[in-house]
């Protein structure tokens, strides 16, 4: 088997950077696929965040002026990771979001800040770099799109181009009047080209020029080429459907380990689901809930948006905390949302506990503690909430769409006797749907050999990187031979 470079291009990279799942994807494929004979070199911006981590730091190229300022391309080492980072102060070096001013706007050199990280990967990709020359340039979602179109309107040789949508809501679009400003020639801007609507596309250009289109779940694969799922690009998708495929995300079994998660307060194993009961008390505790063995702890790790279904689970409040049941809730974002939750945990004292913002061990604990989870997605490319759900013992209860559909096995009463349920899915995704679900996982936790047989079915899922990494090696391999 030949040994495969890729240049991975993404914005965001765990443990360095992250704001969503894309950090986590970016972070944990790297070692998966070397695995697989794939060695893989990541791009990322150069965040404040990121360059105090660097350690190992070499100037590989130097950009007098790119886009108004003076560009260093250094590789480095962080955290076991090989990387090449975009140092551009004029671009990266502010507070904040990687994306947004501290009011939560976009910043207004977005376009520039990310056609930096699209170029950049272009030049790498047709071997600028002493001692790198990948076989495939992989971006991810619409902040590295432009680097398959810089590839493609090129002049040298390139590799082979793949890129994974993570979410096809957030696009990119931009004027038409910056085009000659990002350095695209005037043929670019046609329906075959960056053109969208009149505007330029970042993550369009991605999908209708790199070879290979990925998603991260088969069945949003599906959904995403439909009108209702497209957001404006299920006809492109429609037309290269035989190049679209949904590879199922993981989750870093070396970060989530519940035997040895020292975040826990009581790390536990399959075989000994009891010592959960001394995390579910402590993240009582810790979110000021009553201190209660017997009330069903239901817990939400998520972004606050309708996205996520975050104002159907307040909807459902009164018929999910009835029978003293609970809600532990980590989750920051729509301010709206935000403050309801909020006055829900007044509202009921001891029974609703919330953190706003995001706290890495309290997501640990959560999973590790709650008796189920809730993630009531409107839409859901994959999910990695409730993988971290299932091998931590807490049974998911998710709408039936995107990876969420692809991921949990609804216990239903055939699921149950063949003894395959992972958890609960429910359809549509409304307020009925959700308080249905919920009321049958309390009718199950109440019978708790039943409860315990999924938890262990849960934990004994395969939910990591090593299925996704070999399909995922297997598309570079195929992309090559038919290139």
């Amino acid at each position: 088997m030949s040994r495969l470079n890729v240049l991975s291009v993404t914005s965001e990279l765990f443990p360095i950077i992250k704001t969503g799942g894309l950090a986590d994807v970016a972070g944990a494929l790297p070692a998966a696929l070397a695995r697989e004979g794939v060695n893989v070199v990541s791009l990322l911006p150069g965040y404040p965040a990121v360059l105090k981590t660097l350690e190992r730091i070499e100037t590989v190229r130097e950009y007098p002026d790119l886009f108004g300022g003076t560009v260093r391309l250094v590789s480095a080492k962080a955290n076991e990771l090989d990387l090449f980072v975009i140092d551009a102060p004029h671009l990266y070096d502010r507070p904040g979001s990687p994306y947004l001013t501290p009011d939560g706007r976009d910043w207004p050199d977005n376009a520039w800040r990310f056609a930096a990280l699209g170029r950049i990967a272009a030049d790498i990709g047709q071997g600028t770099v002493p001692g790198f020359v990948p076989d495939i340039v992989h971006a991810h979602d619409w902040q590295a799109g432009l680097a398959p179109a810089y590839l493609h309107y090129g002049d040298m040789p390139r590799p082979g181009t793949v890129i994974t949508i993570h979410n096809i809501a957030f696009q990119g679009i931009f004027p038409a009047d910056i085009l000659y400003e990002l350095g695209l020639p005037p043929h670019s801007f046609t329906v075959d080209g960056v053109e969208y609507y009149g505007q330029i596309g970042f993550l369009k250009a991605g999908l209708r020029l790199a070879d290979r289109i990925t998603t991260v779940s088969p069945t949003y694969a599906k959904e995403i080429q439909t009108p209702e799922g497209g957001m404006g690009l299920d006809g492109l998708l429609r037309s290269r459907s035989r190049d679209v495929s949904g590879i199922l995300n993981g989750i870093d079994e070396s970060v989530w380990d519940p035997a040895s998660d020292r975040s826990l307060i009581a790390p536990f194993a399959r075989g000994d689901l009891g010592r959960r009961q001394v995390n579910k008390e402590a993240l009582q505790e810790h979110l000021g809930l009553e201190v209660d063995p017997d009330a069903m702890l239901f817990g939400v790790v998520s972004r606050l948006s309708e996205q996520k279904g975050l104002d159907l689970v307040l909807a459902a409040l009164p018929s999910l905390l009835a029978d003293k049941a609970q809600l532990a809730l980590l989750g920051a974002g729509d301010k709206t949302l935000e403050e309801s939750f909020r006055a829900a945990s007044i509202v009921y004292p001891g029974q609703v506990g919330c953190f706003f913002g995001y706290d890495e061990s309290l997501a640990h604990l959560i999973q590790g503690g709650s008796d189920a989870l809730l993630v009531p997605s409107r839409f859901e490319p994959c999910g990695l909430t409730q993988l971290c759900a299932m091998h931590y013992g807490s049974l998911p209860i998710v709408s039936r769409v995107g990876g969420l559909a692809d991921t949990v096995i609804d216990a239903n009463e055939m699921a149950i006797a063949s003894g395959v349920a992972t958890g609960f899915q429910f359809s549509p995704v409304n307020l009925s749907g959700l308080t249905d679900a919920v009321i049958r996982a309390k009718r199950l936790w109440s019978e708790s050999e039943t409860w315990r047989r999924l938890q262990q079915n849960g934990m004994a899922a395969e939910v990591g990187w090593s299925r996704p990494a070999r399909q995922y090696a297997h598309l570079y391999r195929s992309c090559l031979e038919e290139g």
